[in-house]
């Protein structure tokens, strides 16, 4: 049975001495237009195959100059067995489900119809490909102080578009549309990924995950995680520095004493010394923020505050009297 030519310089819509140029042009344009995922039409998918199919040929040295010859008779011929001359075989390649760097070539036009479809470098399309790694992903993550000083572990549900276990992103398995992807070499897959978060990490700083990323015809790329540290009720983080403020009663204040302070170790003791003023701050060495790239960690600034009753006894505002009087009113008395 004789074999339906295709006239694939009418099927691409140049002229028979076009360049590669053109026709590298014509099929860009062709095959963003009759795409599955962008077509609406009927006969899409099918137009789709031939644009595919007509510019795998003429864009060939070889397969072109045996169809310039050969006509419409030059598929008979490329197959084997008797019906070939001499018995021989044309070679062409295969068949439209072996296309091999062609296929590469389509997923490097469509490579931005999904947003992360390119799998090799635009520069090596007609030469060495050389597969380009999938691109790097960026998610957001919220933790704690608390988190943020002793490290933490998240996992992520992250939905990226990967290549097709099916057609393995060539987008079609024996010169048909691949009936997973539709065509798309590229499917969306939900993937899990456990990613440690280490102890210093600030508010706006970054951690990358090698090898987490996209897919692509090469290595993954890399996730990157966008850190942000939420607020926290006692502590403020300047740095690796962390500050907080303790209340203390006058009278600790004026005969000195030892608190309870609150740290993200535990609970430790300090010491107030006598006529210790509102607002002073002390010191806790090492009890701040580790420092992310090693080399301890930062201090805890403890600043206390003086805080009054609401009500006073008869007895407490006779001794504040009493106080007064003995000090006058000049608030310089009361400074060291």
């Amino acid at each position: 049975m004789g074999v339906e030519f295709k006239d694939y310089y009418r099927i691409l819509g140049v002229d028979r001495n076009a360049d590669d140029k053109t026709l590298k042009s014509a099929y860009r344009r062709l095959a963003r237009k009759y795409h599955p995922d962008v077509a609406k039409t009927k006969d899409a998918g099918e137009r789709f195959k031939e644009i595919n199919e007509a510019y795998e040929v003429l864009s060939d040295p070889e397969k072109r100059q045996r169809y310039d010859t050969l006509g419409s008779d030059w598929q008979r011929y490329a197959q084997p067995g008797p019906g070939a001359p001499g018995g021989s075989r044309v070679q062409y390649g295969g068949d439209l489900g072996d296309l091999g760097d062609f296929s590469e070539f389509f997923r490097s036009v469509f490579g931005d119809l999904g947003g992360r479809r390119a799998g090799f470098d635009a520069e090596d399309l007609f030469g060495a490909r050389r597969p380009r790694r999938g691109q790097d992903v960026q998610a957001s993550v919220e933790i704690t102080l608390e988190e943020a000083f002793s490290g933490t572990h998240r996992t992520f549900a992250l939905d990226l578009d990967e290549p097709c276990p099916t057609c393995q992103g060539a987008g079609n398995v024996k010169g048909q549309p691949c009936a997973t992807c539709h065509g798309g070499g590229w499917q969306r897959t939900r993937r899990q990924v456990d990613v440690k978060i280490p102890a210093g990490v600030k508010s706006g700083q970054r951690v990358r995950v090698s090898g987490e990323g996209a897919g692509g015809a090469g290595a993954r790329g890399d996730l990157y995680l966008a850190v942000t540290v939420s607020p926290h009720p006692l502590f403020e983080r300047r740095g690796d520095d962390l500050h907080v403020s303790v209340p203390i009663t006058a009278p600790e204040a004026a005969l000195g004493t030892t608190i309870e302070v609150p740290t993200l170790k535990g609970r430790v003791s300090m010491r107030i010394p006598p006529a210790t003023s509102s607002g002073r701050a002390f010191r806790l060495p090492g009890y701040g923020m580790p420092r992310l790239k090693g080399g301890g960690a930062g201090d805890q600034i403890v600043t206390v505050k003086i805080v009054m009753p609401n009500d006073l006894t008869p007895g407490e505002r006779d001794l504040y009297e009493k106080l007064k009087a003995q000090r006058g009113d000049n608030p310089r008395a009361y400074q060291g």
